[in-house]
């Protein structure tokens, strides 16, 4: 399949899509790319489908010492933090370009225990672990052309690594191209470390601005007109107080609410108290979607649905 054949747009509304030429000039100039920008930016969709239209993710053939001609090459890339991003991620570009996903299609993404790529993939979403499971088969990675490290501000341990390993890999892939991605938070220190033999760092591309604006209000735990029998200022349960957020919020209109919190356990309990709100209150209409890894494919889908 060919670029040509692809339907290749880009949403008007995105602000990845203002730096479109910047960013694409960057990745043709460039061995090594940084993009910079605040969380719905587009960068995340957007960027695979620049290096698309490139010609980046195309198989070419080499002779081998031993006289055979190989293939190399194929795959741009993309790794994410997590495994639903990297499901939802995939499902966003193969519909932004009008393909299925997976078997015989452009898009396709590989998590554990599940593999929907083919041998017609050109775009390959992954957690980061897989792409590290894959350097202990090959330390090349000669089945890409494009790696695109997304979050990389993140800072894991598996992103840290990653990073160190394609530092010392370049030299000897001058053919592979890496884009990093980060928020807005120090993208400086990226550049330097993937500066050039003569010290330049990497290019540093600034994504500006936000498809959904962010207010943000502060609610404190701590009830401080109100104390206990000791004297002390009450602590307030974090479920209570989320449950409480959440009355106000809903009070103001109709819309949509995320909750993020830190484990398995405490987004259960919240769930729970959610859906005695909604039980108690009717709430027309609310409904309550927890979101965590050990859901099945099925139920984590229920949060795009």
């Amino acid at each position: 399949m060919t670029v040509p054949e692809l339907a290749i747009t880009y949403p008007a509304e995105l602000p990845v899509t203002q730096r479109r030429d910047d960013i694409s000039a960057a990745i043709r100039d460039h061995q090594v790319v940084i993009v910079a920008g605040e969380t719905g930016s587009g960068k995340t969709t957007q960027l695979p489908k620049i290096c698309l239209e490139l010609g980046r993710g195309r198989r070419t053939t080499h002779r081998a010492r031993d006289g055979k001609e190989r293939q190399r090459g194929g795959l741009i890339g993309h790794t994410q933090p997590r495994r639903i991003a990297a499901r939802s991620v995939a499902e966003r570009i193969a519909d932004e370009l009008g393909q299925p996903l997976g078997e015989e299609s452009v898009v396709g993404y590989q998590v554990r225990f599940t593999d929907r790529t083919s041998r017609s993939t050109r775009v390959k979403l992954m957690t980061d672990g897989i792409l590290l499971a894959e350097l202990q088969r090959d330390r090349m990675l000669w089945r890409y052309d494009t790696i695109i490290i997304d979050e990389a501000h993140e800072r894991s341990l598996n992103i840290d690594f990653l990073l160190g390993y394609l530092r010392q890999l370049l030299p000897r892939r001058p053919d592979l191209k890496l884009i990093i991605t980060s928020a807005t938070i120090d993208p400086e220190r990226f550049a330097a470390h993937f500066a050039d033999r003569h010290g330049v760092p990497a290019p540093i591309i600034e994504v500006s601005g936000r498809t959904y604006p962010v207010e943000v209000r502060y609610r404190p735990l701590l009830d401080l007109d109100a104390q206990d029998d000791e004297g002390e200022v009450v602590v307030r349960d974090q479920t209570e107080a989320i449950v409480e957020a959440v009355k106000e919020l809903s009070a103001e209109g109709p819309g949509d609410i995320l909750v993020f919190l830190p484990g398995e356990r405490e987004i259960r309990d919240t769930a729970d108290a959610l859906a005695e709100l909604t039980a108690s209150t009717r709430g027309g209409g609310t409904e309550v979607v927890p979101l965590y890894s050990r859901l099945s494919a099925a139920e984590q889908h229920r949060v795009f649905s």
